[in-house]
């Protein structure tokens, strides 16, 4: 069936539910590309949700206070005085108001503080004063008579909607502001060229401002530094008395961008330019001012894991710190670079919420995806601070046994004695039940010695008193621990128990002291007229029915298990 002969109400349904599922796909993997109504939309499931009413236009573009202000600042920059006049709230009109206009540009042009890109774009205006929600503050201007605030106010017009208009209050205080401005303009000390001459509607000494003077401070300050350089670090080498040190760079980048920023700042307050002049380099040596500051963040936090990275080293802790710390420093230089955007962000007015709003929800998503990765970086990170295991130490997690040959970011390989080398992830380190020999401070020596069924009372005493002084006068075995005692009477031997601490610094050595001890061990038995049992049995044989009427029994012990030799014996006493 084609879709042209689809009944429309069918036809509409099915639409109407792949509207649903597209808004909903936008929402989970763009969720600031969603909108509030859109899903209202979703929500009730294809009902239109009601739509608050667009306000109407205004050919001016006075529905905002920055649109206002804006747009009074672009027809007086164009001498369009009878325009700008459209912008004021005030009874005059013809002559008399465009004369009222050119005296309020000229003010804002050269006292209005250089802020319009904090300017409200809102139809309800900034709603600074709760009580005032109507007015709207611009800015404020410092005269002979105080501080006089700029304020536009919000007109209800009757054919066109409520706009915004510089409000009464302020334009009765204009004419004696605009008596006050004597200042020179830098337009008139420059060649009349230099300012009349324009590109894309900005001045040619602004263009050269920008591509020859900012360049050539720039390169002044580099040639300082280089000047700089050589004597502080002759004055370095001297108080350190290391002939080696290199030369430090005295002005690094990033400060050579703050003094370029601040000389833009201290020109803008000291020479008197245009409104829209001084907003613009403002907003440039705000925006330089930001960038070196992040810059010179990351330079310090580089700084920071070098230092780290060369203490690790002197205390040869392995690789895994490093690449904690690396990865922590990329976080920070991440976070850096996110703030400094959030601040330009602001100071431009744009409002940031909505792409926070989306970050936490798209990081929430890649937290979910990445929960194992993440689960094993942190466990990694766990394991190297915490300083459980470290390179070279023989571990025992679960089953697995063998020394650890690196810690990473998301796991730990160890060799096994069959020389596989099995990987872990950091997560089940983290959670699993480490043993860790490779840091006893003591070995454990506990032979178990089993002497024949034959040793007599004085014999265990003699091999008793030998074992415990060969152990108390060793130096590398443990006076308190030391304990040896007959322990039982066994199926076939005399089991006399052995327990004492080694003092080793690894498995090696104590393989070595326990070797000689139990050398000594054999000795002192030996001397003492007994010696070790073999693990045997006794079988019991009736001979001849002589044997068996006079009650007498043969007595074979042999080795156990050995079968063959059961049957040797049995056939000779036969």
């Amino acid at each position: 069936m084609s879709a042209a002969r689809l009944p429309p109400r069918f036809a509409h349904f099915i639409w109407n539910r792949l509207s649903c599922i597209c808004l909903i796909c936008l929402g989970v993997l763009f969720p600031s590309a969603v909108s509030a109504p859109g899903w209202a939309q979703v929500v009730n499931l294809g009902v239109p949700a009601p739509t608050k009413p667009e306000p109407p236009k205004d050919t001016l573009g006075r529905i905002t206070p920055r649109g206002t202000v804006l747009g009074f600042l672009s027809a007086a920059h164009k001498e369009d005085y009878e325009t700008a006049a459209r912008y004021l709230n005030t009874p005059l009109r013809g002559k008399s108001a465009a004369v009222l206009a050119h005296q309020l540009f000229v003010v804002l042009d050269r006292r209005l503080p250089a802020r319009l890109n904090q300017l409200s774009d809102d139809p309800e205006g900034s709603l600074l004063d709760p009580f005032k929600p109507e007015q709207d503050l611009i800015g404020t201007i410092t005269s002979a008579n105080g501080r006089v605030d700029i304020f536009v106010e919000r007109v209800d017009r009757t054919n066109s909607g409520p706009i915004w208009l510089f409000a009464s209050q302020t334009l009765d205080s204009i004419p004696d502001l605009y008596e006050e401005i004597n200042v020179v303009s830098v337009d008139t000390l420059l060649p009349h060229s230099w300012v009349k001459t324009r590109f894309a509607g900005v001045p040619l000494f602004e263009f050269l401002v920008t591509f020859v003077g900012l360049p050539l401070f720039y390169l002044l300050t580099d040639l300082l530094s280089r000047l700089l350089s050589p004597l502080v670090g002759l004055l370095r080498r001297r108080l350190r008395k290391k002939t080696d040190l290199p030369d430090p760079e005295v002005l690094p980048k990033p400060i050579r961008l703050l003094f370029l920023a601040a000389v833009v700042r201290w020109t803008v307050s000291k020479v008197t330019l245009p409104l829209l002049a001084r907003q613009f380099w403002i907003s440039a040596a705000t925006v330089i001012t930001i960038a070196a500051c992040v810059w010179l963040f990351i330079l310090l936090s580089g700084a920071c894991e070098r230092v780290i990275r060369r203490r690790l080293a002197r205390r040869r802790i392995h690789s895994g710190a490093t690449s904690i710390v690396r990865l922590g420093r990329r976080v920070v230089d991440l976070l850096a670079v996110f703030v400094g955007l959030l601040v330009a962000f602001r100071h431009f007015g744009v409002n940031p919420t909505p792409a926070l709003a989306g970050l936490g929800v798209g990081g929430i998503a890649v937290a979910l995806a990445a929960q194992k990765t993440l689960e094993n970086v942190i466990g990694g990170a766990s394991v190297i601070f915490d300083k459980v295991v470290k390179v070279g130490d023989v571990l025992k997690v679960g089953d697995t046994q063998g020394t650890v040959e690196d810690i990473g970011l998301r796991s730990t390989r160890i060799r096994t004695p069959d020389r596989t080398v099995i990987s872990l992830p950091n997560g089940q380190v983290a959670n699993a039940s480490l043993e860790n020999v490779s840091v006893r401070d003591k070995f454990w020596f506990h032979p178990d010695l089993s002497l024949t069924r034959e040793t007599t009372a004085t014999q265990m005493r003699l091999v008793l008193d030998g074992v415990n002084q060969l152990l108390a006068q060793n130096r590398l075995v443990e006076p308190d621990s030391i304990r040896v005692r007959f322990l039982r009477f066994g199926a076939s031997s005399l089991d006399v128990e052995v327990f004492a601490y080694v003092l080793a610094d690894n498995w090696n050595a104590f393989l070595e002291i326990q070797q000689e001890l139990l050398l000594q061990i054999m000795d002192v038995v030996h001397a003492a007229g007994t010696q070790l049992a073999i693990q045997s049995h006794a079988m019991y044989l009736a001979v001849n029915p002589v044997s068996q009427m006079t009650g007498e029994q043969v007595v074979i012990r042999t080795p156990a298990p050995t079968d063959k030799l059961v049957d040797e014996a049995a056939a000779k006493s036969a």
